[in-house]
């Protein structure tokens, strides 16, 4: 069996493509992204408010509070629009051996993560509108701990048939 076009040399001899889709690049305010989002809009108030004292003395001095106005901001709508950006650059794909996360971001350039799916792969469905489907974990250090990280299909649409052409794959039925 030939691969698909674009698909020469990543794919397996028996492997074929089953489902191709992209996540919804919509912004979503989530209710993790509620304190980051006023410390930051609070820091951007406190840098303004600066800035506006230190103008009245004359100069430029009021100038270098701009890096810090832009910092709140920056804090304050980047998570917002971050995880949308990314969704936007991303790709996914559902083989009848494994999963692709396909991306194309700025300065970490194009990067294609494949996933074994088996009958040891658990399958997290949230079954809401648009979908997600959670087939993997990763494990990632932060600066005191590590944490577990949800790898899988963000917010697709038609999540029921998508969901069950992950069982068939996981039950070797595809």
């Amino acid at each position: 069996m030939t691969a698909s076009a674009g698909w020469e040399g990543i794919l397996d001899g028996d492997e074929t493509i089953l489902w191709q889709g992209r996540p919804d690049g919509g912004i979503i305010f989530r209710p993790g992204n509620i304190v980051v989002f006023l410390f930051g809009l609070a820091f951007a108030g406190f840098a303004l408010v600066w800035m506006i004292l230190a103008s009245t003395a004359g100069g430029y001095m009021w100038t270098f509070g701009l890096i810090h106005f832009s910092v709140g901001i920056g804090l304050a709508i980047g998570p917002i629009y971050w995880s949308a950006y990314r969704r936007r650059h991303t790709w996914y794909s559902l083989s009848n051996k494994r999963a692709f996360i396909a991306t194309d971001m700025p300065l970490r350039g194009r990067r294609l993560r494949s996933y074994p799916i088996d009958e040891n792969t658990i399958l997290d469905y949230d079954n809401a509108a648009p979908a997600t489907i959670y087939f993997h974990e990763e494990t990632r250090r932060g600066k005191n701990r590590t944490y577990q990280v949800p790898i899988g299909f963000e917010r697709v649409s038609g999540g029921d048939e998508l969901y069950r052409l992950f069982r068939s794959v996981q039950n070797g039925d595809a």
